[in-house]
């Protein structure tokens, strides 16, 4: 006996967002973040180095090297698709912009999929409300479109989304796999032929992105769906779990002549795992919508008893679990978490039908105001940097960036300006109007979130770049090197800096000591501890112009050296 659905919805209450504002607050989303800014530290810069060295034919695509370095990070699939890119598009167009292109095209994807998920999952006979005696009960496709916006609502709201979804890394190539993944488990029923394709390149992604033994589980746990009895509009169950296998099969051969197979696990114990931090992460990385997803497990938990017959719940939850997992028993950290993300928006989604009004309005209020608080801060920052008043946001700008020099760009304070004025505007309406759509409670949150990343990569964008790129500190290496100086020698340098040196400035790099041989390599830059770890006799050819320092952090430093006569 199936128990009574939680869900109480009208036909009054599932009015569909309108598309043309779900798609600016995408497109907002999207393109903030990806467009204007340098390569950051690190995974970006890193990445973005490799992408160069592919497209430009110094290394093989199976065998990714810079400056004979291979990536610290796993996967392939995000190299390829920047090198791509280059090859591709106009040689005119900025190299940093080109390859982030297919990235937004991820994102954009990822987006998409994660609403085509709810909507399917929320079609299902163990998903749908109770049915009213006299009728005026929700329809099932109107019920779960509004569901659906519910959940791309909840995925935007996710604070940990932003950064990492905007990077040219492994991690955004694992996030649009697993929403494929998860949009064809939920969609075999009503979209066979796209389901079918999604979760063979689903899968096939996740494995050259590497994340291999992820979407072995993931695959495993799509089977399961397949054969569950929540979906009677499934036809031929035993052929959907042979594509899955047959899916599983080719991506795990893919990742195994690629060399994508490794052990990767941890013990969290043995190693040191932080935990405060960990739990520190978990509760700011997927909020609010972690808050919502604990609820519906709460209001649906007698459906949870049979989770074959409710893969609205089973799916989601499998999902979240398996990310968690990798989360607390891998390195990865918060680029695991962040493929829990999708999970959790949708089971955020299911909890909308059972909310009071007043938890509702509680939502509602703390979000307004946390973002409206958020957004004033910004603003404040920016107009002090600019005009020296408050005095005090500016003296900690310079405090905590040396050297910074502020300045003004019209198009970014456009959007900046129109961005807030739609946030007064969704205020207004929240407020004024009491409309009975269920998806209202995290139109402030999703809204709120995306106007304080376009802030941030609009307003801020200067002092980020300035605290997250290499630029600042391979422009201040660059000042003590003669400008006629074609060749440089690196020691110590990580994938990243090398790939920030190769971008920034014309110099051939030969990375170590250079060789004696080398006619016009008299200059070093070396980082102290790969420069303590020298022989005395070598180091003695050379003589230290400088030691220069990062402005945002004066404890990370490059040594600028210059061969003896």
């Amino acid at each position: 006996m199936n128990p009574p659905s939680p869900a109480i919805v009208a036909q009054n209450a599932v009015r569909s967002l309108p598309r043309w504002i779900m798609l600016l607050l995408c497109a907002a989303y999207v393109l903030a973040g990806f467009v204007g800014r340098e390569p950051w530290r690190d995974v970006d810069m890193a990445a973005f180095g490799y992408m160069q060295t592919l497209a430009h034919g110094e290394a093989s695509w199976t065998l990714p090297l810079l400056d004979g370095l291979r990536p610290d990070a796993p996967g392939l699939l995000q190299y390829w698709l920047g090198a791509v890119a280059l090859k591709l598009l106009p040689a005119g167009m900025p190299a940093d912009l080109v390859v982030r292109l297919p990235f937004m095209l991820l994102l954009g994807l990822a987006l998409l999929c994660t609403w085509q998920a709810v909507f399917s999952l929320a079609r299902t006979p163990g998903a749908q409300p109770v049915a009213f005696a006299f009728g005026g009960e929700a329809s099932p496709t109107d019920y779960a479109r509004a569901l659906a916006d519910g959940g791309l609502l909840a995925l935007l709201a996710c604070l940990g989304l932003a950064q990492l979804a905007h990077e040219t890394s492994h991690t955004l190539v694992q996030l649009s796999a697993v929403c494929a993944v998860f949009f064809a488990a939920a969609a075999m029923a009503w979209q066979p032929k796209l389901a079918a394709a999604a979760a063979l390149l689903g899968l096939l992604a996740m494995a050259l992105g590497g994340a291999p033994a992820m979407a072995m589980l993931l695959g495993a746990g799509a089977i399961t769906v397949a054969l569950s009895a929540g979906q009677p509009r499934l036809l031929h169950r035993y052929s959907w779990a042979a594509w899955w296998l047959l899916c599983m099969a080719i991506a795990a051969l893919s990742a195994w002549m690629l060399g994508q197979w490794g052990y990767r696990l941890i013990n969290p114990w043995q190693q040191g795992k932080d935990w405060q931090s960990t739990v520190r992460m978990l509760m700011w990385f997927s909020w609010p919508a972690w808050l919502l997803a604990v609820w519906a497990l709460w209001r649906w938990r007698l459906q949870l008893r049979q989770p074959a017959r409710h893969p609205h719940l089973a799916w989601p939850l499998w999902l979240w679990a398996v990310a968690l997992f990798c989360t607390i028993f891998t390195l990865e950290g918060d680029r695991a978490l962040i493929l829990s993300l999708p999970a959790v928006a949708a089971l955020a989604a299911f909890a909308l039908p059972t909310f009071k009004r007043s938890l509702g309005a509680l939502i509602d209020w703390l979000t307004l105001f946390f973002f409206t608080i958020s957004a004033i801060t910004i603003w404040v920052v920016w107009i002090s940097v600019q005009t020296g008043f408050p005095a005090k946001p500016a003296e900690n700008v310079q405090r905590l960036a040396v050297g910074f020099e502020p300045s003004f760009a019209l198009f970014p304070f456009c959007v900046a300006v129109v961005a807030t004025i739609a946030w007064l505007l969704l205020v207004t309406w929240r407020t004024r109007r009491h409309r009975a759509a269920i998806w209202k409670s995290l139109a402030v949150p999703a809204g709120g979130t995306v106007l304080g990343w376009v802030l941030l990569m609009t307003l801020w964008l200067p002092m980020l770049d300035y605290a997250r790129s290499y630029a600042p500190h391979v422009a201040a290496v660059g000042h003590w090197v003669p400008r006629d100086v074609q060749c440089v020698g690196t020691l110590g340098f990580s994938q990243a800096q090398t790939a920030a040196f190769r971008f920034h400035t014309s110099w051939h790099l030969e990375r170590g000591l250079p060789r004696a041989t080398t006619a016009g390599c008299q200059w070093l830059v070396a980082t102290p501890a790969a420069w303590s770890a020298i022989d005395t006799a070598p180091a003695a050819q050379w003589e230290l112009v400088q030691a220069v320092a990062r402005p945002t952090d004066r404890k990370d430093h490059l040594l600028v050296l210059r061969q003896r006569p």
